[in-house]
Parts: C-alpha cells; sequence; structure tokens
C-alpha cells in the first residue's frame, strides 16, 4: 500500500491575524508531531472578518502577511508540508478587491503552488443571511493542480465544490488528491456539505479533503464545521463534527487508480454538442 498520513486543522478562526497564526502553527506543530506529512487548513485561516472597514486594517499583501510568513515558518521547523486552505489578500497591484487565495507550501517553508479562488459565494439564504463575496474579493482565472511526493494536488477552496466541471479537469489533468478548505454556512451545510463533497469524490476518483471553519465568530457568523476526509469510492474516512481541533487521517493511495479502474467514468467522458429541439 503507498500510504499517506494528513492532519486536518478545525478551527474557529477570529478576527486578529496575530492569534490566529499561533493557534495554526501550535496545530502544525501538534500534527507533524504526530505524524503528519501534510497538513490542510481551513478557508480564511488568517482572518474572518465580514466587517469590511475594520478587515482592512488587518489585510496585506502576500509578502506582508504575518500568519504565512508563520505557517511557512512552521513547515521549515517541523518539516512538513502544509495546504494553508486561504487567506485574505491584498493584490500588489491595489485593486480595490481582495483576492481569496490558498498556499500549497513544502517541508522547506518554500511556496510550490497558489491558487486564487474561482466561484465567489453571492447568495440571499431562506434564513435571512445575505452574502455578496464579490463585494470584496476577486475572483481567480486559473486553476491549479501541483505537484507533490504523494502525487498530484488539486486545489479548491469552499464554495468551488459546486462546480463539477472544475473537478474534472483537476483529476483530468492528474490530481488524485482534491482540497477543498472551506468557511461553510451552517444552512448549507446541514443541506449539502457531505453529499457535495462525497459526490465529487466519486465524480473525479480523487481523495477529498475538506478543513472547514467551525463554531460561532468574533465577527458574528457561525460556520458549519465537520472537516471531512471522503475517499475515492465515496466513502467518509474522518468527519471531525462541530468542535474545533487537529485530526490524522491516512490515505490509501492506491485506492486512486483502483477506483478509477472499477468504474472508468473519467476516460469515458465524451465532448458533445447541445442542441435545442
Amino acid at each position: 500500500m503507498t500510504s499517506l498520513t494528513i492532519g486536518l486543522l478545525q478551527t474557529t478562526t477570529g478576527i486578529d491575524p496575530a492569534t490566529n497564526a499561533r493557534t495554526l502553527v501550535a496545530g502544525i506543530a501538534t500534527l507533524a508531531g504526530q505524524g503528519a506529512e501534510l497538513v490542510f487548513t481551513p478557508e480564511m485561516s488568517g482572518l474572518l472578518d465580514r466587517d469590511r472597514a475594520r478587515a482592512a486594517g488587518a489585510v496585506t499583501t502576500e509578502d506582508a502577511d504575518i500568519v504565512l510568513a508563520a505557517v511557512r515558518a512552521a513547515c521549515a521547523e517541523h518539516r512538513v508540508w502544509v495546504q494553508l486552505g486561504s487567506l485574505a489578500l491584498r493584490p500588489a497591484s491595489d485593486a480595490e478587491r481582495l483576492v481569496n487565495r490558498s498556499f500549497l507550501i513544502d517541508a522547506t517553508g518554500t511556496v510550490r503552488a497558489r491558487y486564487d479562488k474561482l466561484h465567489l459565494f453571492d447568495v440571499d439564504l431562506p434564513n435571512g443571511d445575505r452574502y455578496r463575496e464579490s463585494a470584496s474579493y476577486a475572483p481567480g482565472a486559473q486553476a491549479v493542480v501541483a505537484a507533490t511526493p504523494w502525487g498530484r494536488l488539486g486545489l479548491t477552496v469552499c464554495y468551488d465544490m459546486r462546480f463539477p466541471a472544475l473537478y474534472t479537469a483537476l483529476a483530468q489533468s492528474g490530481a488524485a488528491i482534491i482540497a477543498v478548505p472551506a468557511a461553510f454556512t451552517r444552512p448549507t451545510g446541514i443541506a449539502h456539505w457531505h453529499t457535495l463533497l462525497r459526490a465529487r469524490a466519486i465524480e473525479t476518483g480523487c481523495f477529498i479533503i475538506a478543513a472547514a471553519q467551525t463554531g460561532e465568530h468574533a465577527d458574528g457568523r457561525a460556520t458549519f464545521g465537520h472537516a471531512l476526509v471522503v475517499d475515492p469510492w465515496g466513502s467518509v474516512l474522518l468527519d471531525m463534527g462541530e468542535a474545533p481541533g487537529a485530526a490524522l487521517c491516512t490515505l490509501d493511495l492506491d485506492m486512486v487508480a483502483e477506483t478509477r479502474a472499477r468504474i472508468p467514468s473519467l476516460a469515458h467522458a465524451r465532448a458533445f454538442t447541445l442542441i435545442e429541439a
């Protein structure tokens, strides 16, 4: 068996980046000490604040971000790879909108890949919650598959999970694992979280790794938790429930080829023309 031991962090990120950085570094140290080779953190690991005026004072460019610097140092210290779910960052261009950027960092602290969230969450929920991610963030323009010592890793973020064509493209480009860091709302989490993530795993024959935000946050929002690891057959290997914390999971990477041989839907995909009758 070709195996990979991964670690997941489930956090209740707040409005102070320095505090959040300490939480991440402590979690990475714990998981690395327990044998994790690759650690996954949630979306918005450095700052979760929907007060735009307050958040503006804490958001920096990538090269000045204290959370990214702290995680890179932790990777080098503990000799562990980290998929840093995402950070809110100012683009170097000084554009009005921020980016929601995901990182893959190797065991020397080097950034190996970056991905800006493609799909932005603009929605009015039945419970009255209203989200306009596009008011503060610019969408990315490129999908990303990155090389790791354990195979190719596809990068996505949260709302991306509702767009299966992205996941198919990542799998067809060689991804064996796809990261889905998230800060999922409770109403949508209850309705769709498990179903969507299991579907993305089944469709692609990939491991789906979804580190998650959880609980009541300092900015007043509530997130669903239930960080998941789903295998290529669609079975849930790990569900972290609603409590913040850290967990390990071992992946049998041979399952990717075995599952795709049993259900070769990726190989059977065909181009087609749509007509209206």
